[in-house]
């Protein structure tokens, strides 16, 4: 029998202005944000930032520079969060930007919006000075003196701004998709869809005001939005503005965090780096590893002590870890559930603003994607013989539609279900599992369905597999598809076991390995048929999701170079 969830207790939000000031009220004096400025974290108080919010949204007010679109680009930091709540708090619809668009493509956005606006970094200016000159530019330096500008007409009697009515369920973020494949679509986000998804999420996992979350991913992105900025703001924690990927290690030490979310690239780089640490030090401490772990069982105090060390390099506090954006390896996940670390893996679109399912604390399964939240439902449509089928979802916090769009709109919300594109299924637990993209189905010459995503899950487990990619190509002397599995070597791994100048040989003798073993566990439709080396990494989105778009083409070479020595 299923076991029933424990949800914890999580109040509605009325919208995100009241998410905001409601924090303030409670956590006036309480940080909100810290952000390394200048060499020093600088803290900065819930009160404080919403008196930003209140006085840059005076100030731009004041100016007619709200409009009903504007743009947002640039690095975590205080002044991103600042514009975007500004924006959303009455003033138009934001447009989150990633900074590393190319310009072209910023283009599009802007005229596709018809944005008016576009606060930006300094780092971003020259693809600002792209745009159409009719579109307002203010730069993240300005705000501190529109802010003050601001303050002064708020002490003179202009409510104006911070009286705005806002409606709830009309939209107020525009958020163009990453689009690992395809052309990029505008997904509308009301106040009620982000708070509504924001309250989901904190019943599903534990969380107090002594919470900080380091931030490691772009805001602009809906998962890292959400979950890394907002949710803590509405309910008390601390964001840490993580200062790049790069310096994460350093981060962890000084902030001391306990919540990180993550993308599997990440959480799987940081729990391999345990492991290597481990192996290095031998035999007698990996067999001590062992025996800890055993004797802890599930007592995730006792673990915490037993690993002191461990997590003393992750800042001493760190507690929970949420991936999400892509399917994380179950090995990874297990293996810091086994060193005292709740380690959680969710499931969400932008389309849901994001959330689906997710694992809890103390309900959770390695392989999955998680439950469905608490007032959501989770489906499976088209249901094949084996079980899965496209996975559907309905709840409040799917979206209003894509923007301009009612075509595509059309094709995947239907009767209140928002059609996924994803395929899976659920077992009887609820668990939700994921076997890969409807658009990436290889469907065999006898009809059978190969996903490829659980195929690179299997590679990727690998240690000398970094990256992989499973393409398929027809081979019309067999009259069905060649499986190929495209794959980008561990530097740290091989470097570790033949030294640094290890060779293409070595390299093909453990890729290999690594297929033969995939193969011998899969059945004999999805095997493997063939491999080709990567020489460098797949070109990946800001999300750190792989762009799948293009790699059939660039190793189809390599492909029928070995199909034709097998011919002799």
């Amino acid at each position: 029998m299923a076991k029933t969830p424990k949800y914890f207790p999580s109040l509605p939000i009325e919208n995100m202005r009241e998410g905001l000031r409601d924090s303030t009220r409670k956590y006036g004096d309480r940080p909100a944000f810290v952000q390394k400025i200048n060499g020093e974290w600088t803290t900065l108080t819930y009160s404080a930032f919403l008196d930003r919010v209140e006085g840059f949204g005076t100030e731009l007010y004041d100016r007619r520079l709200g409009g009903p679109f504007v743009m947002v680009i640039g690095e975590d930091c205080i002044a991103w969060g600042t514009a975007y709540l500004t924006v959303a708090c009455g003033l138009g619809v934001v447009v989150p930007v990633d900074k590393e668009i190319p310009v072209e493509e910023f283009r599009s956005i802007a005229k596709s919006s018809g944005a008016t606006a576009v606060i930006f970094s300094e780092k971003c200016r020259k693809k600002v000075d792209e745009l159409d000159p009719s579109i307002v530019r203010i730069s993240f330096d300005e705000i501190d003196a529109m802010t003050a500008a601001g303050h002064d007409k708020l002490r003179a009697g202009d409510t104006r701004y911070v009286n705005l009515p806002i409606d709830s369920n009309k939209m107020a973020v525009l958020l163009y998709t990453s689009g690992t494949t395809g052309i990029a679509k505008g997904v509308m986000l009301s106040h009620h869809n982000i708070c509504h998804d924001i309250t989901e999420t904190g019943a599903m996992l534990w969380h107090s005001p002594e919470d900080i979350f380091l931030a490691v991913l772009p805001f602009h992105h809906a998962y890292p939005c959400t979950t890394s900025l907002l949710f803590p703001l509405f309910n008390g924690c601390c964001v840490a503005i993580c200062q790049g990927l790069r310096y994460i290690t350093r981060d962890l030490q000084e902030v001391k965090p306990t919540i990180i979310c993550g993308v599997p690239m990440l959480v799987e780089t940081l729990y391999r780096k345990i492991m290597m640490n481990i192996r290095r030090k031998g035999p007698k401490t990996e067999k001590m590893v062992k025996a800890l772990i055993k004797l802890t069982g599930s007592n995730m105090f006792l673990k915490r002590r037993a690993f002191g060390q461990i997590h003393d390099s992750f800042g001493g506090r760190l507690r929970l870890i949420i991936s999400g954006g892509a399917a994380v390896d179950p090995t990874v996940m297990q293996g810091l559930r086994d060193l005292g670390f709740y380690a959680v893996q969710g499931y969400g679109l932008t389309e849901c603003a994001p959330l689906a399912a997710v694992n809890m604390d103390d309900l959770w399964n390695p392989g999955s994607a998680g439950l469905a939240t608490p007032n959501g439902i989770l489906d499976i449509y088209d249901m094949r013989s084996d079980g899965t089928g496209e996975i559907r979802f309905k709840g409040d916090n799917v979206m209003l539609g894509y923007y301009n769009d009612p075509e595509n709109t059309e094709e995947v919300l239907k009767d209140g279900w928002f059609y996924t594109g994803d395929l899976g299924y659920i077992d009887e637990n609820g668990f939700l599992f994921i076997t890969g993209r409807k658009k990436n189905l290889i469907v065999t010459a006898g009809g059978k369905n190969v996903f490829p995503e659980e195929l690179e899950g299997f590679l990727c487990r690998n240690p000398y597999v970094a990256e992989a990619v499973v393409v398929a190509y027809f081979n019309e002397t067999r009259g069905d598809y060649d499986i190929v599995a495209v794959m980008f070597p561990d530097d740290e791994s091989f470097t570790e076991t033949y030294g640094k100048d290890y060779t293409r040989g070595q390299i093909e003798a453990e890729f290999t390995k690594a297929v033969d073993s995939v193969n011998a566990s899969v059945q004999n439709y999805k095997h493997i048929s063939y491999f080709v080396i990567r020489n460098e990494e797949f070109v990946k989105n800001t999300s750190k999701k792989i762009k799948r778009q293009g790699v059939a083409a660039e190793a189809q070479a390599d492909y029928l170079r070995k199909l034709a020595e097998m011919k002799y």
